[in-house]
């Protein structure tokens, strides 16, 4: 058996990576568990020229794809939106486009506003500082003064906008909405030792750069220079507990195949809104029938993912193609509720560039727009370096009926099961997808483009995975309390995605890192009577 630990993380995710980096200065002994590795940025797609092929391959976004020796899989087929994750050192953080919006005011008190969902127990303002930490640690660049949020500083000055944001931004000036340019935790300038973005366009599979903030190269470099250990290759299964119903360490299987326990005192939870409800309800037992932390029967429930919708179109004149950073403007004109729509809450724009020559190419001849034979070549240059557009990101409400559950045939390489979704779209989320791609549509067309094609939902887009283990002060309808405790065991924390009560309708990066750095500073300030 493994010495014990104060503090044990299961996650080095965003979240994983934030809460350690937080308690470190507690000198408690601090272990976190990850199933995958460190990342090797000599070995990212962008350092060769089949960066786009690798994109399907081992840098996928879908684990059932990727089939990695760090992966597990997922059965998505009960649902039209397919989970999208990645394992390792970073966990997402090293996939993803670094947009990084903040939830705003309104999103924590949608009951309250509109009548839907439920309040959280926290609101804007007690997360405000843990924001304002996250982007220093994280390093943002931003332009201050967007009138969709609460004044905010900027760390560091936004990414350029491009030949694409300047004609998009004009088509938004001439329709009198809403834009600005974005959020990015993509460095413009050299920061914290890692170098300014060059625009290479790769930011989707790893940045070998070091310009986008993946956790592997911000807080876990100052995690470990205070002495927290990262162990990887270490695959959970469950969570122990003793008769008193407290929470006594992990057991995981280590890169031998070894099933080992590992004792601590405090656990918390960081494996995202679907590894961490499988880890949960796999860790049933007599004295926790229905799987641990589950009294509420909420372990599970409420997944909400964001579906997403697609515009795009072909300009006359060339545009930015894929250089520049996947995201660099936004547009939050229809995020909140507006009574003369069908549909309840919203969501926002992000714009986007085009893409690389293979999926130029692909996406092409899928949406009718390069013929076979003569005429190829030319149909192909007139669509490569000419495309721009957006994506909608719909706030998803909480349904009790999309869920993740444990499959009761597919099992991962160390016979763990793996992890069921079933999830139906909303009536009012068809509503506001329509809706995202009417304006869309207006919006291109204002921009001058044509031959537009869109998509809603996107099927491979399940990147954000919220709402599995949700936050509240009644244990009858929630699991963990407002400060990411759970309420039947005293000891074990969520700081993920699970915890989100409602989804909002931005990127939820930034929200989940400063919940877990709000846990964080909660432990700490509550040390000396934190199970009473």
């Amino acid at each position: 058996m493994n010495a014990p630990v104060d503090v044990l993380i299961i996650g080095a995710g965003a979240s994983g990576a934030a809460v350690a980096w937080s308690l470190a200065d507690t000198r408690m002994r601090i272990l976190c568990l990850e199933q995958g590795d460190w990342q090797q940025t000599s070995r990212y797609p962008s350092t060769g020229r089949d960066w786009e092929a690798r994109q399907f391959e081992d840098y996928a976004i879908s684990p059932n794809r990727r089939a990695m020796p760090a992966d597990y899989p997922v059965n998505d087929d009960d649902s039209p939106i397919k989970v999208a994750n990645f394992n390792g050192v970073g966990g997402g953080t090293i996939l993803y486009a670094g947009h990084f919006p903040r939830m705003h005011p309104s999103d924590f008190r949608v009951r309250t506003l509109d009548g839907v969902a439920d309040d959280w127990p926290i609101d804007y303002r007690t997360l405000e500082p843990f924001y304002a930490l996250n982007d220093r640690m994280t390093g943002v660049a931003a332009l201050e003064g967007d009138p969709a949020y609460p004044r905010k500083a900027a760390v560091m000055p936004p990414l350029p906008l491009g030949r694409t944001g300047e004609v998009l931004g004009q088509a938004m000036n001439g329709l009198g909405w809403h834009w600005w340019p974005s959020d990015t935790a993509i460095n413009s300038r050299d920061h914290e030792g890692r170098a300014a973005c060059i625009n290479l366009g790769h930011c989707g599979h790893g940045c070998a750069q070091g310009a986008k903030a993946s956790t592997d190269i911000t807080y876990w470099q100052e995690a470990m220079r205070a002495r927290v250990e990262v162990r990887t290759r270490c695959r959970v299964s469950r969570i122990e507990t003793s008769e008193d119903r407290m929470a006594t360490g992990a057991w995981y299987f280590d890169a031998d195949g070894e099933e080992v326990f590992q004792p601590a005192e405090i656990v918390i939870m960081a494996c995202n809104g679907i590894g961490t409800p499988r880890i949960l309800l796999n860790s049933a037992s007599e004295r926790f029938p229905d799987g641990l932390a589950n009294s509420s029967g909420q372990v599970g429930r409420n997944l909400m993912f964001h579906p997403y919708a697609l515009v795009r179109g072909r300009f006359d004149q060339p545009m930015d193609g894929y250089r520049g950073s996947r995201v660099f403007m936004w547009s939050m004109q229809f995020y909140e509720t507006d009574p003369a729509n069908d549909f309840v809450r919203g969501y926002c724009y992000q714009f986007t560039r085009g893409a690389g020559p293979v999926a130029t190419a692909i996406n092409g001849m899928a949406d009718g727009l390069l013929p076979w034979g003569e005429g190829h070549h030319a149909a192909f240059r007139s669509l490569f370096d000419h495309q721009a557009g957006m994506v909608s990101i719909c706030e998803d409400l909480p349904e009790a009926i999309n869920r993740v559950t444990l499959d009761p045939q597919l099992r991962d390489a160390n016979g763990i099961p793996a992890p069921k979704i079933t999830y139906r779209l909303s009536e009012n989320t068809q509503r506001m997808l329509d809706h995202s791609v009417a304006r869309g549509t207006e919006i291109l067309k204002a921009a001058g483009a044509r031959d537009i094609v869109t998509r809603a939902p996107l099927s491979y887009a399940g990147w954000h995975l919220m709402g599995t283990a949700r936050m509240g002060t009644d244990p009858k309808t929630s699991v963990v309390n407002e400060w990411g405790r759970s309420h039947d065991v005293k000891n074990l924390f969520i700081v993920d995605g699970s915890v989100f009560v409602t989804s909002g309708g931005v990127n939820p990066t930034s929200t989940i890192q400063a919940i877990a750095l709000y846990v964080a500073d909660q432990i700490k300030a509550r040390i000396h009577d934190l199970f009473d």
